[in-house]
Order: structure tokens, then C-alpha cells, then sequence
């Protein structure tokens, strides 16, 4: 696996690595508190997003993460972000998730044409053996995303995450495997030719 960064372009959204020159389009797409209604992160100022762009750069730097800002394809307009992290270079496994979109562009279509790039990025590019998804346990809405692009739940990881409000978070975690990706790639692009 040799991760560096690189841009993943669809119809719908262009997946670019993450800099610091996004700071202020990031908080702008993500001014909205009810995107951050289950994450452990919380933003609610510039510097909060400052802060969630430098950890991930970090994280980047250090080998573990691919960041990426989440565009509209045709504008160029920044309508979230998502990453490639926890990457196990040894065992060839990556987690996607950081995910959000701007709360217009959630159910369009760019959630799962997102998930499809980088999820043929990481089989077919990267050589990724496995990839994971988790989410908070209330998250209804993110469950039913990630089961509908074809990931199989595993289990739950009870108290796993202390929230920003103190919260103790279940999450349950997901996979989808290389043998497995043919059979999600298919079922991707038939929902993504609808």
C-alpha cells in the first residue's frame, strides 16, 4: 500500500486532499450544529475546524490518514469532508469515515458516489485487503447508509467513545472485504446509474 494523496473525481462530487486552504469553506459547509450531532468532534467555530484540519494533516503526515474535502464536482464548492484513517499499511486495511456533508447534500447521490471512490481507491488502487465503517450506535441514518452500500455489520463497541457532551458512545462497526468488493462495486454503480 502506498498512500499519498490524490484527488478522486465522480459526476457528482471531487474528492481533494485536505489543506489548510479549506479552513474557511469547511466552516461555512459545516456551520450547521446538527452535523455534529453524533460525532465525538464538535465545531462550532473557525478554530474548531482549524483544529479538526490540522489533526487530520497530522494523521496524514504520521501515515494513518488521507484526508479530503468534499466538493461539488461542477462548482468546486466545498459540501464536506471524509478520510481514509486508522490505515494498517501491514495488514492492508483502512477505515473510511470523518464523514459529513452539508445537510442539502445529504441523500443526493454524493454520500455514496464519495463511498465509491474511495472505496475503488482502496481495493483497486491501494491493495486494501480490508476496509471499515463505524458510526454511533443512535445514528439511525448512517447505519442504514452503510448497509445499503453493501457492508456487513460486525458488532458494537460498547462505551467505546467519550462525546464532546460526555456522552458515552456505542460504535458499531462495519467492513467490506476484497472478496466482497466486486459484488459492492456492482450494486454502487447500479445506484449511482439510477
Amino acid at each position: 500500500m502506498k498512500v499519498i494523496p490524490v484527488v478522486l473525481s465522480g459526476r457528482l462530487v471531487r474528492l481533494e486532499p485536505l489543506s489548510r486552504e479549506h479552513v474557511e469553506r469547511l466552516y461555512a459547509a459545516g456551520s450547521d450544529p446538527e452535523l455534529w450531532r453524533w460525532t465525538v468532534t464538535q465545531i462550532a467555530s473557525i478554530d474548531d475546524v482549524r483544529a479538526y484540519v490540522d489533526a487530520a494533516l497530522d494523521a496524514q503526515r504520521a501515515g494513518t490518514a488521507l484526508p479530503f474535502a468534499t466538493t461539488d464536482a461542477a462548482t468546486g464548492e466545498v459540501i464536506g469532508s471524509t478520510r481514509f484513517g486508522n490505515i494498517d499499511v501491514a495488514n492492508r486495511r483502512a477505515e473510511i469515515g470523518w464523514t459529513w456533508l452539508r445537510r442539502d447534500r445529504q441523500r443526493t447521490g454524493c454520500n455514496t458516489e464519495a463511498k465509491y471512490l474511495m472505496l475503488r481507491h482502496a481495493f483497486d488502487v491501494l491493495g486494501c485487503i480490508r476496509v471499515e465503517l463505524k458510526t454511533d450506535g443512535l445514528n439511525q441514518q448512517s447505519r442504514a447508509a452503510i448497509l445499503r452500500i453493501g457492508a456487513v455489520e460486525e458488532g458494537t463497541l460498547r462505551a467505546h467513545m467519550i462525546t464532546a457532551s460526555g456522552r458515552l458512545r456505542d460504535s458499531v462497526y462495519y467492513s467490506i472485504l476484497d472478496r466482497e468488493w466486486p459484488a459492492v462495486r456492482e450494486r454502487l454503480e447500479g445506484m449511482l446509474s439510477r
